[in-house]
């Protein structure tokens, strides 16, 4: 059983450090979890952690990083295989321009509702 006792030990400390390492949400916040474009039953955007996936359901998905700074979201978008599918589907599907280097002003956020605004351009999101 002593031969044992390091091992097992060691496992609980890790499990322990990994459960208290994952906060729901992590550095989302309040954008935590899965948007649907007002009007779209097919355009969705998801924020966990540092991470945005852009999702349109007939075209695919695209991930990014973005950053969530007083009323301003930066989004960093990411094409892993270099597709202009991808870059379509975030500035055609999304109306984000421009891809890589997406930046929006946070009209109005709270538990069921986003609101992004850049220009003349506005998005409205509910929580899905």
């Amino acid at each position: 059983m002593a031969k044992y006792f390091k091992p097992i030990l060691l496992f609980f400390y890790s499990c322990i450090l990994l459960f208290s390492s994952c906060q729901e949400g992590g550095e989302a916040g309040d954008l935590f979890g899965q948007w649907r474009i007002i009007d779209s039953d097919t355009n969705f955007i998801s924020f966990s952690g540092s991470t945005a996936l852009l999702r349109d359901v007939s075209k695919g998905q695209v991930f990014g990083n973005f950053q969530h700074v007083g009323d301003s979201l930066f989004i960093q978008c990411y094409s892993i295989y270099g597709k202009q599918i991808d870059t379509l589907l975030v500035e055609d599907s999304f109306g984000f321009r421009p891809f890589n280097n997406i930046r929006a002003k946070i009209v109005a956020l709270d538990s069921d509702q986003l609101i992004l605004s850049k220009d003349d351009q506005t998005w409205s999101f509910r929580k899905w």
